[in-house]
């Protein structure tokens, strides 16, 4: 449909910035603040207004009843896909053998692969058959999907990577019926030398009522506070910790001596011990910083990692996310790449 004359001319004067900048004077001059409109109202319409925002009350707390439900069909489906997640986690940790059924997959790239690109590929498949070592199930699955992803690749360090090689499964529990709102993040490890646990855990308490002094911010269940686990780590193995030498000199004799001090390190574990929350529920702003990135990255690990996690390995969900975000999200992720003190 073609753009009529007087649209032309309004997208026109849209462009021009003398003209933006006498309309915003004119509605500054109008209302003078964002409230400047509902001072100037009659006092009889402001009450009409008031009972509307009563309303609005009442229809925050049927949602906050929506969401409740939401959360029990989650709960439920959870089950229903559990025992394919279960499946996976087999598959990867070479406790079960796919069949040739199971494995057969059309790709769309191969309908348009030439014979020689195809017999290229076969004598490559060939020369891997040939190699002794027969890799088992999928190495480094979940390293290679966190890697894959840069909001978690930014928490990574180099000596995160060879425990993280352990890593078996990601599985999400939900609280039970009746409990308030939470979901935790069980990160489950092979046999290793860094830590006796064989699970790590990661609980997200959420708040999925609306708040007293300020219902109208309510927007669905948001994540509160989340607690981590103590890892028990095999000594000399903690990563989260480093050992730094500090030269020291005697104020009265001069001498100097060296000291050896540890201090915290960088390392995606310190995702298990995340800052503390006081009663008063206030923080300084490092703190928030860090909790805000940390409720994005548990949020991103339920919603998305776990459901579709060779999706990730394999990439393909990557230009799914990318497509997601506006440039805006980049600086997001300059926050992450700094969660934890050096």
């Amino acid at each position: 449909k073609p753009p009529t004359l007087a649209r032309q001319l309004t997208v026109q004067m849209m462009q021009n910035p003398q003209i933006l900048a006498a309309l915003q004077e004119r509605l500054d001059g109008l209302n003078g603040s964002p409230s400047g409109y509902m001072e100037s109202l009659p006092k009889v319409v402001k009450r009409r207004v008031n009972a509307l925002k009563n309303l609005q009350v009442k229809c925050a707390h049927i949602e906050a009843k929506f969401y409740e439900e939401v959360h029990e069909l989650e709960r439920k489906y959870a089950a229903l896909y559990q025992p394919l997640f279960d499946k996976r986690s087999d598959i990867v940790k070479a406790a079960y053998e796919p069949t040739d059924e199971e494995c057969e997959w059309k790709a769309d790239e191969e309908e348009e692969l030439t014979d020689e690109m195809k017999e290229k590929a076969k004598l490559e498949e060939e020369k891997k058959d040939e190699e002794k070592e027969d890799p088992k199930g999928i190495p480094e699955f979940w390293l290679t999907v966190f890697k894959n992803v840069d909001l978690l690749s930014d928490m990574l360090q180099e000596h995160d990577e060879p425990i993280l090689k352990h890593l078996q499964d990601i599985k999400v529990k939900f609280s039970d019926p009746g409990q308030p709102m939470s979901f935790t993040l069980e990160f489950h490890f092979e046999p290793n030398d860094f830590f006796t646990n064989t699970v790590l855990t990661k609980t997200y308490k959420m708040r999925s009522e609306p708040d007293e002094n300020d219902p109208f911010s309510f927007d669905g269940p948001e994540i509160m506070c989340c607690t981590g686990c103590t890892i028990d780590w095999t000594k000399g193995k903690n990563v989260t910790l480093k050992t730094i030498k500090k030269k020291q000199k005697h104020k009265g004799r001069g001498t100097v001596r060296t000291v050896t001090k540890t201090v915290p390190n960088d390392s995606f574990f310190n995702f298990f011990t995340p800052p503390e929350v006081p009663e008063n529920g206030e923080l300084d702003e490092d703190s928030e910083a860090v909790l805000a990135a940390d409720f994005e990255i548990g949020h991103f690990i339920r919603e998305r990692i776990v459901p579709r996690a060779v999706l990730y390995f394999t990439g393909e969900a990557i230009e799914d996310d990318d497509d997601d975000y506006d440039e805006e999200g980049e600086e997001a992720d300059d926050e992450v790449k700094h969660l934890w003190p050096q």
